[in-house]
């Protein structure tokens, strides 16, 4: 939390630092009357250095001050945010770097359409669809006066070649201030956009990691439904689009409506004071020729004074509409030309001609717009009525909307550039307060959850700790799901901690069985000591030292290698149904006695199956010593029995039993043999690597001679040492009774 909070008082000085920056840039090109703006370089730093947000609030709050002396520049907000954005995009994809320059000239371009193009989009409409008065106006002027281009193209063009230099320019400053930044702090700004990347990243990853365990689908997983992050973007860009847009249309429409009853009141009210200006008494005598001219003088005086003080009513005249045709009798129009005398006979313009009856009736006239060489016209028309009441001629005024049009316009687009500017920046904060208050802690939760480890208790205390460590406090419903999370975690623990007790008693009370079971075998044979004990300590160097070689990665693992060595004592459990007869004759077998002992491996497999059977699941202890007891008298040369396999079609685990099952018949006395010595035991097993033996396990077991010693040493009888007599180990292992030589395969009395 204090790194948190310490990071985010450096994003904030970033913040403050980046907005004086792009202010006084702004100033100091505009010092220099230089041909750029230098006004988006603390703006595309902030973004560089902090992420997207610090960008936007720069961009924005940089041209809500400038728009306090130029309130034009205000409107000129969006393209800084925007500017920010592709910054934070392009720097967190590693894109702006001399190593990449075609990327950066890229980001270069995109700069310039921002800031020209669009720019020059905003200032076109802004200014009436006319040239700005920025720094590119002396060049759209000059490119329009080629005759070249239009006036829109003259000012795009000379937008984009100002904002090419300025961001190349800009571009190039942030870089060398970026390089030169203290490399701690840079370090710091990068290590957190770049824990906020694998946050964001995070569901993705753990996606992935889902896919690889072969537990879900990956079609299905994707078709299911977004991340929460997608939502909550989706739900906040579908909020401040609504509301931007609602506020927008909201405001146009009040605008639009403002300027068009404006308009028409202000017309309204001319045409008014225009009837009233008129002596309608002496009409009539203006429409026969009989008047006073100085009167009539002064009353056209009036009504051109009224027309000038309006700058809208493009023109104001005074007719009479009868049976006999529509007669002139004053008009004031732009340049104050009066064409017609009083009385001559004039046109209604064609809108008004379909309310022709209308004006006979002296009834009021509705509003009609109109379309002129001069532009759309709003014509508004009053009666000009008598002392006796009775309408003897209409004030007709144009107003002119093509002014309120532009303003309209205007008002649009200065809308739309401040209302998507909040809009951005009101997205980004909100993203980033979704993101630390919801999706962040819930991908940190999610993510201790998905790499929480069961193996051993020291993964497991680990990984409490990670969930601990998260100390998610947001003061909602994310933290008290976070707290049921932690705790429900200590709790699970609690119980796996018990149910590994109660494992572990269950194991050692099945392996004291197995021992007890195995020496109940073995103690009918009077020839095999600790045998069932001292080949279980080796078979468990054997399989320690291939692993440790990196053989049978994909075998070896913990529970294999406990479930072999709890299953070895019972490698030769089938001899229980041998008889005694032949386990403890002190003479050499003969045949058929030979083939009845073979059958103790055929009656292990019978007796462990049926042990298999009676269980839901398949123990792999179980499964192992069948292995054991059925093939652990198979060679790897495929001359063994009771089915002749041949190499690795051997099980692992009955390979590794052969070699210690006769390293041990060989050291040990028996009634028909003394013990070998360890060297001379050793040499035979190298001696039959590849014949007798897996070449893998002989050699493992011939590297760990040392740890085969000391258990050798540990169950020798009792601290006696009888100094043996070796006898040379001949391929038939039967050869080494003392009675004559047998052909058969095996010693008399099999381990």
């Amino acid at each position: 939390m204090k790194k948190t909070k310490f990071i985010t008082l450096y994003i904030v000085i970033l913040v403050i630092i980046c907005i004086l920056i792009n202010i006084f840039g702004a100033k100091f090109a505009l010092f220099l009357n230089l041909p750029v703006f230098f006004d988006c370089i603390g703006t595309m730093l902030a973004a560089a250095l902090g992420g997207a947000l610090p960008g936007v609030i720069v961009g924005y709050i940089t041209n809500i001050l400038n728009g306090l002396s130029d309130p034009i520049t205000m409107f000129y907000g969006i393209l800084n945010v925007l500017i920010a954005i592709v910054t934070a995009i392009f720097v967190r994809r590693g894109f702006v770097t001399l190593k990449k320059p075609h990327m950066l000239l890229l980001f270069v371009v995109i700069l310039a359409l921002i800031g020209g193009a669009l720019g020059s989009v905003v200032t076109w409409l802004l200014y009436g669809f006319s040239f700005g008065e920025g720094i590119s106006a002396p060049l759209a002027h000059a490119i329009y006066n080629t005759g070249a281009f239009s006036l829109f193209w003259a000012q795009f063009i000379a937008d984009m070649l100002i904002d090419l230099l300025d961001k190349f320019l800009c571009v190039g400053i942030t870089m060398i201030v970026i390089r030169i930044f203290p490399a701690k702090v840079r370090e710091m700004f990068i290590s957190h956009s770049e824990t906020e990347r694998l946050l964001m990243d995070a569901p993705e990853m753990m996606r992935e990691m889902i896919f690889k365990s072969g537990d879900v689908d990956k079609k299905s997983y994707h078709h299911k439904s977004l991340s929460l992050r997608a939502k909550v973007l989706i739900l906040l860009i579908a909020a401040s689009i609504l509301i931007t847009v609602s506020a927008s249309v909201i405001s146009f429409h009040l605008f639009k409506t403002s300027e068009v009853n404006g308009r028409t009141s202000l017309g309204q009210g001319v045409s008014r004071v225009a009837a009233k200006i008129v002596n309608a008494d002496h009409v009539k005598d203006y429409l026969s020729g009989e008047f006073d001219e100085d009167e009539y003088r002064v009353t056209a005086l009036r009504l051109g004074d009224l027309r000038d003080n309006v700058p809208d009513v493009a023109e104001l005249y005074i007719l009479s509409i009868s049976e006999k045709g529509t007669s002139f009798v004053f008009g004031v129009s732009k340049d104050h030309s009066e064409e017609l005398q009083p009385g001559e006979l004039t046109m209604l313009p064609p809108e008004l001609r379909e309310y022709y009856s209308d004006f006979l009736s002296g009834k009021e006239i509705p509003i009609v717009t109109r379309t002129t060489d001069d532009g759309e016209m709003m014509s508004i028309s009053t009666p000009v009525i008598d002392s006796n009441g009775k309408c003897v001629a209409y004030s007709i005024v144009d107003v002119s909307t093509t002014e309120m049009k532009a303003e309209i316009y205007e008002f649009l687009i200065k809308v739309i550039t401040l209302f998507f500017g909040v809009f951005l920046l009101i997205l980004a904060v909100s993203l980033r307060l979704a993101e630390h208050g919801i999706t962040h802690p819930i991908n940190d939760m999610a993510a201790a959850a998905e790499a929480f480890a069961y193996d051993s208790e020291e993964a497991r205390d680990e990984n409490v700790k990670k969930i601990e460590s998260l100390n998610i406090h947001t003061g909602d419903e994310v933290e008290h799901l976070y707290y049921a999370i932690a705790k429900t975690t200590h709790d699970t623990m609690g119980y796996i901690d018990d149910v590994n007790e109660k494992n572990r008693i269950i194991m050692k009370m099945q392996n004291g069985l197995i021992m007890v079971l195995a020496d109940m075998v073995e103690g009918r044979d009077a020839n095999t000591g600790d045998h069932v004990k001292k080949t279980a300590a080796y078979v468990r160097i054997i399989l320690g030292k291939l692993r440790e070689q990196g053989k049978f990665p994909d075998v070896l693992t913990d529970a294999y290698i406990e479930d072999v060595v709890s299953s070895a004592p019972l490698h030769d459990v089938g001899k229980i149904g041998v008889s005694d007869l032949i386990l403890n004759k002190p003479d050499r077998l003969n045949d058929e006695e030979y083939e009845k002992m073979k059958m103790h491996t055929v009656y292990g497999a019978e007796i462990l199956g049926k042990a298999i059977e009676s269980v839901s699941d398949e123990p792999g202890y179980l499964v192992e010593a069948m292995n054991l007891a059925y093939y652990h008298h198979e060679r790897w040369d495929g001359k063994g029995y009771p089915v002749g396999l041949k190499g690795e079609q051997i099980p692992l685990s009955a390979r590794v039993m052969a070699v210690a099952d006769v390293f041990d018949a060989l050291v040990s006395k028996r009634c028909y043999k003394p013990p070998f010595s360890f060297e001379k035991a050793m040499s035979i097993i190298e001696e039959e690597a590849g014949t007798h033996f897996d070449p893998d396990c002989a050699q493992a077991f011939v590297e760990a001679a040392d740890a085969v010693r000391f258990v050798m040493d540990s169950f020798e009888n009792r601290g006696e040492n009888e100094k043996q007599e070796e006898y040379t180990f001949h391929k038939d292992p039967r050869a080494n009774a003392p009675k004559d030589e047998s052909p058969e395969e095996e010693s008399p009395k099999e381990e």
